[in-house]
């Protein structure tokens, strides 16, 4: 790339031709004050005027995000002019945003508040009649209240270029405007498929998941038996939230902070994944050898499963019919351990910490009941598991490292681990295929071929016993919609396709930890770009360090079929652990 020479507070300067002011200012050691910190390429208007510098060969003061420099350009980051304007301009939002900030949720993590401290802003410079506000809080999974929003566009880009949707838009003109479905609908009632990807890249909390805490203090008040699991993904990031770099697994300290919130048990959703495939691997094999519809699709996200009932319902018969991993182990605790332990299903309250907020409306379906009974009956994220820790006054960093109890679901393999990475479900269930149909592990057991944290679209073919198996492995509904257009077309070359709903999958999902480089100073600059990489690594080096590292050869799985179950895909496990699928509208009335 060629270098061009530009002048930043009087001091010269090589920097590469083709970024904005804002890029290169980094790349000479400034940090402009902006609401730009983690944009992923999202917010590129520059419709906030926070950022402004000066420029020499701009007319007025402009907007360092998206303003190019050139060959001699002498820029003022610090000048009376800058340092006033960008403070003017957080004064402007803070004087139409709702500063209730000791009840918010995004308190320690909001960028509006952060950058009004860099700033300098007064809350109270400009007084006035604030725009009518709108609050939606009827979807299970969102919640989104205009009185905090701040007109960034982050979350309408996300929503495009994450799934190429577009459910979230500028509403209204002026004064008047707001950002939400079309006719400002509730998420409720529009096509949403809940991902909470919004949530992730809003910088206030305008948007955020809809939380179950309360639901969960009512259940030790009511006096039920609660039982919380925690999924794969969780482990690679809760440590973000207690100061721990990113990627660091907590798995030991978070078993023994949830023990210490009160959980009656604490169980590891990796025993469910280990359940899944055994379950969907069966169900593949059926397909594979007995004339099925292929390729079969996983079914484990449930913003994926959401997305094909609204916008592919004609390719469900291609999903396994298999429930997600929590949705499974939700139901052997009301069913097995209820009956090992001789209580009733009805005063089981079984929690799941998820790094997703589309659990929460996957839990809420009918067809993730048994005989009436939810398999799950609260689902919280990462986020608010870290929420109800600090609240407990534990210092987490202090915690013993603790094991998951073990009594009849404690065991997993490092195959269910991997789930939380796009491609491990795949690389999951190729482990017990290949040696269901060859009678011998694979080797290695890694298959890099369905490896990678980034979304977009992989492809490998697998030799199982001198028989090609063609996959494919998609995140994010951009990507996937390639691969169900073809599909559609009967132009498909595969037999097996991983979808996951979030780009990245679980461990880049909608309840995770925000990641904020502004408000993470031990990161490294680049951790926009290393992130997911780093809570991938977390999770395959757990895998890594597994005595069993197949589904089939988890032995308290052996001894769930033997005891209960019978074998995959039996008629009980089909009562238990599998689900359907319906079309439905697009906008709801």
């Amino acid at each position: 790339m060629a270098k061009i020479n530009i002048k930043i507070e009087g001091i010269p300067y090589q920097v590469e031709a083709g970024l904005t002011i804002m890029e290169a200012a980094k790349a000479c050691g400034y940090e402009i004050p902006s609401l730009c910190t983690f944009n992923h390429g999202e917010c590129n208007v520059g419709s906030c005027r926070v950022c402004l510098v000066e420029a020499t060969g701009a007319r007025g003061l402009v907007a360092s995000c998206v303003y190019p420099v050139a060959e001699g350009m002498e820029i003022k980051i610090g000048s009376p002019a800058a340092t006033e304007a960008r403070r003017r301009s957080v004064e402007l939002l803070l004087s139409n945003h709702n500063k209730n900030c000791q009840q918010c949720d995004k308190n320690g993590n909001c960028e509006l508040l952060h950058v009004a401290t860099l700033t300098g802003a007064r809350d109270d410079a400009y007084a006035g009649i604030h725009s009518e506000t709108f609050l939606d809080q009827l979807a299970p999974a969102l919640v989104r209240d205009t009185s905090k929003c701040i007109l960034c566009g982050r979350c309408v880009e996300r929503c495009k270029n994450a799934h190429g949707l577009g459910i979230l838009g500028f509403e209204n003109r002026g004064f008047r405007t707001i950002v939400s479905p079309a006719e400002n609908r509730s998420f409720a009632k529009s096509p949403c498929i809940q991902c909470g990807q919004c949530v992730n890249v809003c910088p206030t909390g305008a948007l955020m998941e809809h939380s179950e805490i309360d639901k969960i203090d009512a259940a030790f008040r009511a006096g039920k038996h609660v039982i919380a699991q925690a999924a794969p993904a969780v482990r690679a990031a809760l440590g973000e939230e207690f100061g721990y770099p990113i990627g660091t697994p907590v798995t030991g300290k978070m078993a023994a902070a949830m023990r210490r919130l009160g959980f009656e048990r604490v169980y590891d959703v990796n025993f469910g994944a280990d359940l899944t495939i055994m379950e969907e691997g069966t169900e593949l094999l059926h397909r594979l050898t007995e004339g099925g519809v292929l390729p079969m699709i996983t079914s484990c996200s449930p913003g994926w499963v959401n997305y094909a009932e609204l916008n592919y319902p004609d390719l469900l018969d291609h999903l396994s019919s298999c429930k997600s991993p929590h949705q499974m182990q939700g139901a052997i605790i009301k069913s097995w351990w209820a009956q090992q332990n001789g209580i009733d299903p009805k005063d089981i309250f079984v929690v799941s910490v998820m790094p997703c907020v589309a659990k929460k409306y996957e839990k809420e379906r009918e067809q993730e009941k048994v005989n009436g009974i939810p398999d799950v009956d609260a689902v919280i994220t990462t986020r608010e598991l870290a929420r109800m820790i600090r609240r407990s006054g534990m210092l987490f960093q202090r915690l013993p490292e603790e094991d998951w109890d073990a009594d009849i679901m404690g065991d997993y393999s490092g195959a269910g681990v991997i789930f939380g990475v796009t491609g491990g479900v795949m690389e999951a269930a190729l482990r017990t295929v290949y040696y269901k149909l060859t009678g011998k592990e694979h080797e290695p057991i890694e298959l890099e071929a369905v490896r990678g944290h980034e979304a977009g679209i992989r492809e490998a073919t697998i030799d199982i016993n001198g028989t090609p198996v063609s996959v494919a492995i998609a995140s994010g509904m951009r990507s996937a919609s390639v691969l169900l257009d073809e599909i559609r077309e009967g132009k498909s070359k595969y037999q097996f396709i991983e979808i996951m709903g979030c780009p990245g999958g679980c461990i880049n999902g909608g309840g995770q930890p925000y990641v904020r480089p502004s408000l993470l100073p031990n990161e490294d600059d680049d951790i926009i770009d290393t992130y997911k990489e780093k809570r991938a690594k977390a999770l395959y080096s757990e895998d890594e360090r597994q005595t069993v590292r197949q589904s089939h050869n988890n032995p308290q799985i052996i001894e769930l079929y033997d005891k209960f179950l019978g074998e995959p895909n039996s008629h009980l496990s089909h009562e238990l652990l599998h689900t359907s699928y319906a079309g439905r509208e697009r906008f709801a009335d």
